[in-house]
């Protein structure tokens, strides 16, 4: 009886103290220990000097002479890109993963004019910095909005576009999703914490499974949250998602004029402000199974790759899997 009690007590305590040393991040992620050197890019946006983190990671295998630009989700950040970093290096690629405004290791402005059109402008001058004239453009979720905004504003300069994931296959406004102002969004993401990304992610991106690796990035995403610059981050948050439910990109896939990659893991659910709609709209927007041919058939030079029982994240669901499909269309 005893010992049971002692048990008991300790995991009380234990859970508290794993609670308690939970990490926390600066503002800019500062603390957060990334998987290569952390490079700043300054340049002045909308009356302002911003900052953009960036990864900029050279071939380590036998050099090929292309760059692939790496677009991060919504709830990601550059450094989640971790592994692909290491696969495209390895494979003879320059890879650059730039964390957006608003995001991870960029500025968090007070006031700032959202739009995709904008994020695309402010990477097109981190490349321009870089020297890099054209470029592999690689987005996941969000990023995959971006990606496909970016490879409309510069065609020239995108040899290829492949998104994972990607997030605005589908018009939520148009199907019905009810619309939250940026108030409500930052009101919602003041109070974000590490058991609901948690419960979100394991939910809507891995179809109720769960792995020990996803950990970090949820403690990434709420340790920036829940930081010094808390109200900040809430507040950028609450712009972009505004941003990403008014401004579709869905009915311009059929522009796109370069070889186009869609990589889907078939069991994702994702769909911006599903879990207010109603539940006829609901059963109806986030179908990924759906989503990937059905968006493959509408991009002129599209290649559809699907991975049977993956979620929103199959580069971190089965990285393996996944970057052997991704060299072998880059191969071609």
């Amino acid at each position: 009886m005893l010992r049971a009690t002692a048990l008991a007590l300790a995991c009380l305590f234990g859970s508290h103290a794993v609670a308690a040393q939970a990490p926390t991040y600066g503002e800019q992620l500062e603390g957060f220990s990334q998987p290569y050197p952390l490079k700043h890019f300054d340049f002045q946006s909308q009356g302002q000097t911003l900052q953009m983190g960036y990864l900029d990671v050279p071939a380590k295998g036998k050099a090929n002479g292309r760059s692939v630009v790496l677009m991060h989700g919504k709830n990601f950040c550059a450094a989640t890109w971790e592994s692909t970093l290491d696969a495209l290096s390895q494979a003879g690629y320059r890879v650059i993963a730039p964390d957006q405004i608003g995001f991870c290791t960029a500025s968090k402005p007070a006031h700032y004019q959202y739009s995709f059109q904008q994020l695309a402008n402010n990477t097109h001058a981190l490349l321009d910095h870089l020297g890099i004239r054209q470029a592999i453009i690689l987005g996941h979720s969000t990023g995959g909005m971006l990606a496909t905004r970016y490879a409309l504003l510069y065609p020239q300069q995108v040899e290829r576009l492949a998104m994972v994931n990607p997030i605005g296959l589908e018009d939520w406004k148009a199907l019905g999703v009810p619309y939250r102002t940026v108030d409500q969004w930052h009101e919602r993401e003041l109070r974000l914490d590490a058991e609901g990304v948690r419960n979100y992610e394991r939910k809507t991106y891995y179809d109720g499974r769960w792995k020990p690796e996803y950990e970090r990035w949820v403690q990434m995403l709420a340790g920036l949250n829940q930081g010094p610059g808390h109200k900040a981050v809430a507040w950028n948050s609450a712009l972009i998602y505004d941003m990403i439910f008014t401004q579709p990109v869905v009915y311009e896939f059929k522009n796109l004029k370069m070889p186009t990659l869609l990589l889907i893991g078939d069991r994702d659910t994702t769909a911006i402000g599903s879990d207010i709609a109603p539940p006829e709209v609901k059963a109806r927007v986030g179908n990924y199974k759906v989503l990937g041919p059905q968006v493959a058939g509408q991009i002129p030079q599209a290649t559809l790759v699907t991975f049977e029982g993956l979620g929103h994240a199959p580069q971190i669901e089965e990285p393996q899997r996944f970057h052997q499909a991704l060299l072998e269309w880059l191969g071609r």
